[in-house]
Parts: structure tokens; sequence; C-alpha cells
């Protein structure tokens, strides 16, 4: 990234407006002397290591009794298993947005969706769009795919190493999904592809993973597979890695929107113009109109897939409900459309092709977490796929309320009046 000469310039004169170059440079080498002491007990939790943890920290003892509460004491060893070198909770402010009425293959009913968050309005936000969303007697949304990849490389010596050793490996692929499925009771290798670049060879590959979201099930089925191969292929790569970056494991990439990763979810709704008008404050060709300039901007900026906002609603979800929230990253990847009908009213549409979300494993069994799921009606076993779809409909129902917002002209003042106590 680019940076102009005068921007670059002012920048250093403001660092050496009150010191030169030289004591700069000082700052920036490597510091010698004792090291401080390492934090003690790494995963295990027990009152004894949490006692070694809190002793090091004892410039911040007054932030123990917020952090180590009662409740965060009682409850130590149910973070056994998802944490460590643990100190206590954080706790986040938390919200109900709904009623969200979700007429999916999964999920059926009204939602009050839990949204954990420190920013004002969001809750609001999407809370007014999935009443506009029930007014209408709800939206559709369906799972329209499933697969939890990981993508592990071998590289050669020479191209011509590695066309013998895929020859041998495309004749396996029956005794990898074995080796694979043996380190799992839910885990199915569904899918196996090649890439190859050069002498590097990129295998993907993919597993449905039933109501966990997978990503750790995926890892550790593919390290067997990849062992195996490695122990039983008669010619030996140079190196292997678990994994190569083709996944796009956390991350939003190009190839995000070609295919699946976690679930694929589209959602749908046709909004009545008087519901635009009362509830919006704004028309459905208002909408529009906002759709395509808001995709030539998306277009021109170089966005990964044309959308508002789906990280903000999903990042509450996912914080309140136990799952991995740097899955954000590439769950927040996909595409919003809206267009007025023959009759003039609004429909809108979201597809999201990388929803990581589970409702076993993870996070999703600590107090907190377990209970929100609860408020949803969606804990434990049998509900993975119904949590994606209310996740998909929380995300229209969250691009609704922003577009009409922005299209009202409330956007700036709704955020003044909720996070700053006042009109601007």
């Amino acid at each position: 990234m680019t940076v102009s000469n005068r921007h670059a310039s002012d920048y250093f004169s403001a660092l050496l407006a009150n010191t030169n170059l030289e004591d700069l440079a000082k700052r920036l080498q490597p510091r010698t002397g004792t090291p401080p002491l390492h934090i003690p007990g790494g995963a295990v939790i027990s009152p004894e290591t949490l006692a070694q943890r809190w002793d090091l920290l004892d410039q911040a003892a007054a932030a123990r009794p917020e952090l180590l509460d009662q409740d965060s004491a009682a409850n130590m060893a149910r973070y056994q298993h998802n944490i460590e070198n643990f100190i206590g909770t954080v706790k986040v402010p938390l919200g109900i947005a709904g009623p969200l009425r979700v007429n999916g293959l999964f999920a059926r009913g009204d939602y009050y969706v839990p949204l954990a968050t420190t920013e004002a309005a969001l809750v609001a936000s999407y809370s007014r769009g999935a009443v506009l969303i029930t007014e209408t007697g709800g939206c559709a949304a369906a799972v329209i795919n499933e697969g939890v990849s990981r993508s592990p490389a071998l590289t050669f010596e020479r191209f011509e190493e590695l066309g013998r050793f895929l020859g041998w490996m495309l004749t396996q692929q029956e005794e990898i999904k074995r080796v694979a499925e043996s380190t799992t009771r839910f885990g199915k290798l569904i899918d196996q592809q090649v890439s190859v670049e050069g002498n590097h060879l990129y295998l993907i590959l993919t597993y449905s993973t039933g109501d966990a979201a997978g990503q750790n099930m995926a890892t550790i089925a593919t390290d067997a597979a990849l062992r195996w191969v490695l122990d039983n292929a008669p010619v030996k790569p140079r190196a292997a890695f678990i994994e190569a970056n083709f996944s796009g494991d956390k991350k939003a990439s190009s190839q995000s929107l070609q295919g699946v990763r976690g679930k694929k979810v589209t959602a749908e709704v046709t909004l009545p113009a008087r519901l635009v008008r009362e509830g919006l404050h704004t028309s459905v060709e208002r909408m529009v109109e906002y759709g395509r300039i808001a995709t030539i901007g998306g277009i021109m900026s170089g966005t990964i897939g044309i959308q508002g906002h789906y990280a903000n609603g999903m990042a509450a979800l996912f914080i309140a409900c136990g799952q991995d929230a740097a899955c954000v990253a590439e769950a927040a990847v996909g595409t919003t459309r809206m267009e007025a009908t023959p009759e003039g009213d609004l429909y809108v549409s979201v597809t999201l092709p990388n929803l990581i979300v589970g409702s076993v494993g993870g996070g999703t069994g600590l107090p907190s977490q377990r209970a929100c799921l609860e408020i949803l009606g969606l804990a434990g076993p049998g509900h993975a796929r119904a949590l994606a779809e209310v996740t998909a409909s929380l995300c229209l129902a969250g691009e609704i309320s922003i577009i009409g917002a922005i299209c009202a002209g409330e956007f700036t003042r709704a955020h003044a009046r909720l996070a700053r106590g006042k009109q601007p």
C-alpha cells in the first residue's frame, strides 16, 4: 500500500517533534536482561494455578475481582478445554433482537436472538429488521450445501516426482477416506480434490461434520490421512504441511463465493411497499437505487462479495452462542440483493456460502453460551443447520435495517442518539 510523500513527511515530522532520529532508533532495539517469569500452568485450571497467574499481575491486582468473580471461579472447571492461562472471564453486554420469524428447511419458528456486543445501535437495528420480516410472515431460509475443508500441501524436488506420487495417490481414495473417518464418529470425508502448481501439490479434503462447526474435526482427520499417505507413498515428498492456506480458513478469499465452507445458506423476504414506508421511512425505489450504487462501490473498492454489514450481527451472535469468532472473517462473505417486484414491493435476499457454526463442541457448552443457545431453542445435537438458517436470517434483518436507515437519512442520527445520548 503506497503513501503520498506529503503524508509520509507529515508523519515523520510529528515523530521527530520532541525527539531525534537516533533516540527513536534506540527504542526499536532488542532489550537484554532477565526476561519476566513465564505464565505457569498452561492448560491447567485450578485454584493454585489461578493464584500463581494473578501473582504475576500484581500491578493489576485491582482488576482481579472484576475478572475472576464468584461465578467465574465456581465454573472454572468448565473452561478447561476452551482456554489456556485462564485468569477469569470478560463480560460483554448481551441484548436480544426479535422476534425473527424464520420459515426454513430446518429452522421454523419465531426466534429471539441473543447478541453480545459493545456497539450501540447494533441490537436496535437488527431488532427493527427482524420485526419487519416477522410482520410479513417471516423469511424463507435454506441450507443448500455443507462442507468443511482442510488443504494440506506437499513439495517435491521435481514435477516428475509429483506426477508419480499423484498417480499413486489417486488410486488410494477409498483408503484415505477410511483413515480420515477413523478419527471421528460424526465426520465424513465427502470430497477430495487436488491442485498442482509446479512441484507443489495441494490437497483439498472436504468433510461433513454433523452438528459441530468442525474445524478441529477436519484438522485431526486430515492429519491422520496425510500421515498415512506419507507412510505408504512410493515417492516421498520433500516436505508436507497440514494446511497450506488454500482452504480459506478464517479469511475472506475469492473462492469463498465459488463453493462452500461450513454451510451455504440463502434467505429471502418480500417486504410490502407499505412496510418499507412505515417501518423504514423510505421507499422501495430508493432502497433499490441504493443497492445499485452500493454494488458499484463494492466493485470499485475490490470487496469480496456485496453486502452491508454481515459481520456486525454475526460477530455478536457468535460471541453470545459460543462460536469461533475468528470465523467471521470468512463467514461474513456473501451477497445481498434488492429488487422491486412487479407489484412494487421490495424483494431482498442474502446468500452466505461460508457459515461456520455448530450447536455442539467448541464454546457451545460453556455456561453463558449454552444459555444463549437455549434462548434460541438450538442447544445441543440436531440444531446446527437451524442455527445456520437463523444466522442468515439475522443477516437479512440487518441488511434491511441498515440500508433503510441510510436511505431515510437516519443512520447518523440513530448512532448519535443511542451511542451518545443526544441528537446530532
